[in-house]
């Protein structure tokens, strides 16, 4: 039903923190795979797909270049974007689910994002704050994660490699008519 692609940067303990997430979505049969794809030269984060049963991929490049990459590699109908560090609400199963199925009785391509919190445990300094303002009138930023069926995701061109700020363009393209806001909410640890 749906891959999950992470583009790491050979960091090992945000991408368990979300991997951590992840399981009881693979447990419930929604999460078809998970693709790691590592853009440094060490072999850290090839360890950590191999022990949680993930498809492991290296690439040179940006981050948009690796979540490109990831999304051609990726055998599910539908794809899940997230970074590193980002761990999802317990009942984002069930509303992943619920928003499949309503996208594809509708018929109407939509993409989900989902509803960011602040973690009680990081700082919030004036970047938090300022990223704050940002998400109230520009609408999402790229670490809410993206929830979007292949079809829609490749006839709007999909991340392009070599663009700055692909993954804002990306949403900046999806607009306010074709993305929902889910109740499920993302905290980046």
């Amino acid at each position: 039903m749906l891959s999950v692609i992470i583009p790491t940067e050979g960091v090992e303990q945000p991408a368990v923190a979300t991997l951590a997430a992840l399981v009881p979505g693979a447990a419930a049969g929604v999460i078809r795979e998970v693709l790691l794809v590592d853009r440094s030269d060490n072999a850290v984060m090839e360890r950590v797909a191999d022990v949680s049963g993930c498809r492991f991929l290296r690439l040179q490049g940006t981050r948009a270049a690796a979540l490109a990459a990831g999304a051609r590699e990726a055998r599910s109908p539908w794809l899940m974007f997230l970074h590193p560090g980002a761990v999802l609400d317990t009942g984002w199963i069930e509303e992943t689910t619920q928003f499949i199925q309503g996208v594809a009785a509708s018929g109407r391509p939509r993409a989900g994002v989902f509803r960011y919190a602040r973690s009680p445990y990081g700082d919030s300094g004036w970047r938090d704050s300022f990223k704050h303002l940002a998400r109230t009138f520009v609408g999402p930023l790229s670490d809410q994660g993206l929830l979007i069926a292949r079809d829609h995701y490749q006839r709007l061109g999909g991340y392009a490699p070599d663009a700055r700020r692909s993954e804002a363009r990306l949403l900046r393209q999806l607009g306010r008519s074709s993305r929902t806001l889910l109740r499920s909410r993302i905290v980046m640890v």
